[in-house]
C-alpha cells in the first residue's frame, strides 16, 4: 500500500491544492492534510512512499514531523521531502532528516521530478 500516494501537508490549503493538482496530473494519488497535528495518525493509516511537508507550520512545525517520523521505524522507507521559504530551511530540514528540500517558490518541474522517482534510493 501507498506506492502511487504521495501525501502532502502545507498549512497553505493554497499550496497544497496547487501541489495536488500538479501531482495528480502524473497519475499519483494525493492525500492533503493542512492540520499538522494530525499528519503522524494519517501516515500510519495511509503509509505512502512520499511526503512534501512545509517547514514552518503552526502548532507542530515540519522539522519536528520529521523528527518524528525518524524516529519510528514503520517509516523506514518515507522519502520526505521539505519545502519552505525560509532562509535557514535547508539546514534545519536537512538536520531533521529529510531526504530532499525544496525552496519556494518551487519550480513545478522539480516537484515533478521527485515525484516521477527521479531521486536516489533510501539508503538502507
Amino acid at each position: 500500500m501507498g506506492e502511487n500516494i504521495v501525501f502532502v501537508c502545507d498549512d497553505d490549503v493554497g499550496i497544497s491544492d496547487m501541489l495536488a493538482l500538479v501531482i495528480e496530473s502524473t497519475g499519483k494519488v494525493v492525500c492533503i492534510e493542512n492540520d499538522s497535528t494530525l499528519l503522524y495518525k494519517r501516515l500510519q493509516e495511509v503509509k505512502p512512499k512520499l511526503l512534501i511537508i512545509d517547514l514552518w507550520m503552526p502548532m507542530l512545525s515540519g522539522d519536528e514531523i520529521i523528527r518524528q517520523l525518524r524516529a519510528d521505524s514503520a517509516f523506514d522507507d518515507l522519502y520526505i521531502v521539505c519545502i519552505s521559504a525560509s532562509i535557514h530551511g535547508e539546514q534545519t530540514a536537512m538536520n531533521a532528516g529529510a531526504n530532499r528540500f525544496i525552496a519556494k517558490p518551487f519550480d513545478i518541474a522539480e516537484i515533478l521530478s521527485v515525484v516521477s522517482d527521479e531521486r536516489p534510493p533510501l539508503s538502507a
